[in-house]
């Protein structure tokens, strides 16, 4: 057999990522990655300054009807530096998932003429929203000093764990509503509001203390209330980590990876035909 020919076998296991594969088409993902973001920030009014639009006239209607009018808690941090921090995270989480599960869809020519592994699609929304984060959180650090917060010096070791954990939450969501888009079109529609709605089961406007322990666990199965507790704490260097919830986000997030790529690899076969 020729060393040019190419030999698809078939998947085996309950979650098979083929991580040899991915990266044997790692250009596909770099390609899709430079091309999203040059489409993303060309021909528009003021560039890369949209990454930060979005969060900060967020955090300065949240920090006025809810930190000055409804006077929510805000952990002894100033609440626009509260409020924003669970920005950063959160749209960085909403980001990969809106464009992971419409990724399918929107690159369905490309589909449907060349092979290559099919999960690169999605997962290559992780990288193409860590720009927008990247600019989010420069600004991030702006506010702190701004306000003169010295964040802990322990947010170097856990802050790529954190971006780790929301990206395998998004990414395995992000799989699953992809391959879901592919035969029901209007899941693009729902998933916007769902993670509207989210955000306010999500300790983004409001700290998790301000819950009885009663209602609080239901919140913890939520993998971003954990990380964006977690960054609060860095941020503010006041408090100890929370371990447990930490460790629910983790686990969490891996069982939401887990089962997005194995809904995605199961759909996939048929991509081609429906797309």
């Amino acid at each position: 057999m020729s060393e040019n020919n190419l030999v698809i076998s078939p998947r085996r296991g309950w979650v098979n990522i083929g991580i040899k594969e991915l990266w044997r088409y790692r250009e596909v993902i770099y390609f899709f990655v430079w091309r999203d973001i040059k489409v993303r920030y060309k021909q528009t009014l003021i560039g890369v300054l949209w990454a930060l639009f979005q969060p900060l006239v967020a955090m300065l209607i949240f920090t006025v009807f809810f930190g000055r009018f409804a006077r929510i808690p805000s952990a002894d941090m100033p609440y626009p530096v509260f409020v924003y921090t669970g920005l950063v995270l959160w749209n960085y989480f909403s980001f990969v998932l809106t464009h992971a599960s419409e990724s399918m869809v929107s690159n369905s020519g490309i589909i449907q003429k060349i092979y290559f592994p099919r999960l690169a699609i999605p997962l290559s929304s992780c990288f193409i929203g860590m720009v927008d984060f990247a600019i989010s959180f420069i600004l991030l650090f702006g506010m702190m000093i701004y306000y003169r917060f010295l964040p802990s010096i322990e947010i170097i070791i856990y802050l790529p764990l954190l971006i780790g954990i929301t990206m395998l939450a998004s990414a395995g969501l992000g799989c699953f509503f992809a391959a879901l888009n592919v035969k029901y079109r209007d899941v693009r529609y729902a998933v916007p509001f769902l993670i509207q709605m989210s955000l306010f089961l999500t300790p983004v406007i409001y700290p998790l203390s301000m819950l009885s322990e009663k209602y609080r666990w239901v919140l913890l199965l939520n993998p971003m209330s954990g990380v964006i507790e977690t960054s609060r704490v860095l941020i503010s260097g006041k408090g100890p980590i929370d371990w447990p919830a930490l460790s629910i986000s983790i686990l969490v997030s891996i069982l939401l990876f887990a089962w997005g790529v194995a809904y995605f690899r199961k759909t996939e076969d048929y991509f081609a035909d429906i797309i």
